[in-house]
């Protein structure tokens, strides 16, 4: 089991640490309802330090994303971020991962935790031309300070404008006394706030400075367990839960990162697949009857044949009402349409809404 440079910080804090993609990760701290509250109104630290991070360099390293990436990487400029994913050769999804442009011919792919070595391999195998790969997830932290409240509350660690960086924008700048930090608009939570990639040895200086920030502004340690409850109000996809090697971009509703004006692996199958119309959709729902949906739930129609399952759900906290995200047959993906959920062996019902759950 790995632990990230704060795992004994967590522990003092008193965390409840669980085992999560190979690393020893605090889920929650006070518990998921108060976690979530306070990044949905003020502001909250996650480390995800656990979070893999890949530097492609060289002449040839946009060519190499163009062909691994379903998004277009061309559009991309210095200081910006793109959301996308790997497609396997088999309709599904190697992984999804964010890519920033730090400079010319230079790229940082950072990936989920679990896919690390996976996804290392499969970019790997498919570069030819000699790009420079160099992984850096074991050098690296990031720590996730998410919430309304983040931009004031941290404006002081920083001499850029913090309220000046854009959705999907980020800057290499000096945070909490540390030269040359990503400080990155590219949050999972919905909230707004930042993303803060460091060497190892630099997070906990910069985490005891967020907290001395963040101190009049009711700033806390937010565990996995809230993290999965905000994103899924949010509608974002989990992979492993959501998305996986099985499940193609436009069923998922990846379709906005598919980009067809370029070659990329299986590009032709899934515009095939786009063309002719897919027969399962990613949809969201929200529970009609009392009832709480988990992972790999049966979806069943008003007969009870199973039509689907679920990938992720809970009771949501803003909404104090229970929602999910699910695969079901495009005809009943409907907003307003509804479905049932397989709970015990009971019917439970609810209904087709369109994400995000949580509208501010």
């Amino acid at each position: 089991m790995k632990n990230t440079a704060l795992t004994s910080v967590h522990t003092e804090l008193g965390a409840k640490m669980v085992p999560f993609a190979g690393f020893n990760m605090p889920v929650q701290y006070e518990g998921v309802n108060v976690e979530h509250e306070t990044v949905r109104n003020g502001i909250g630290v996650f480390d995800v330090s656990h979070m893999g991070e890949f530097l492609l360099t060289g002449p040839k390293a946009l060519d190499l994303l163009q062909k691994v990436c379903s998004n277009d990487a061309s559009t991309l400029t210095i200081s910006k971020a793109q959301y996308s994913c790997l497609p396997n050769d088999k309709g599904g999804i190697v992984d999804d991962l964010i890519i920033y442009k730090i400079k010319e011919e230079q790229y940082l792919l950072v990936v989920n935790a679990s896919n690390i070595e996976k996804d290392w391999n499969w970019i790997s195998s498919h570069n030819s031309d000699g790009v420079e790969m160099r992984n850096l997830s074991d050098d690296y932290s990031l720590l996730a300070i998410q919430g309304p409240k983040a931009v004031e509350a941290m404006q002081s660690l920083t001499s850029v404008d913090l309220s000046a960086i854009k959705y999907y924008h980020f800057e290499v700048a000096d945070f909490a006394g540390i030269e040359h930090v990503i400080i990155s608009a590219t949050g999972y939570t919905g909230s707004g706030g930042f993303e803060i990639y460091c060497k190892n040895s630099e997070v906990k200086q910069i985490w005891d400075k967020v907290f001395e920030a963040g101190k009049e502004f009711g700033i806390k340690p937010i565990g996995l367990a809230a993290r999965d409850t905000l994103r899924l109000e949010m509608g974002f996809c989990l992979y492993g839960n959501d998305i996986d090697d099985t499940t193609s971009p436009l069923e998922a509703g990846l379709g906005w990162i598919t980009k067809f004006n370029k070659d990329f692996v299986n590009s032709e199958n899934l515009k095939k697949q786009k063309e002719e119309g897919i027969s399962q959709k990613l949809v969201g729902f929200e529970m009609v009857d009392k009832g709480i949906p988990r992972h790999d739930y049966e979806i069943a129609d008003e007969s009870g044949t199973v039509i689907g399952k679920v990938t992720s759900g809970t009771m949501s906290p803003s909404l104090k009402k229970a929602i999910g995200l699910g695969y079901v047959p495009v005809e009943k993906s409907t907003e307003g349409t509804e479905i049932y959920i397989v709970v015990r062996g009971k019917l439970v019902k609810a209904q087709v809404v369109k994400p995000p759950f949580y509208k501010k």
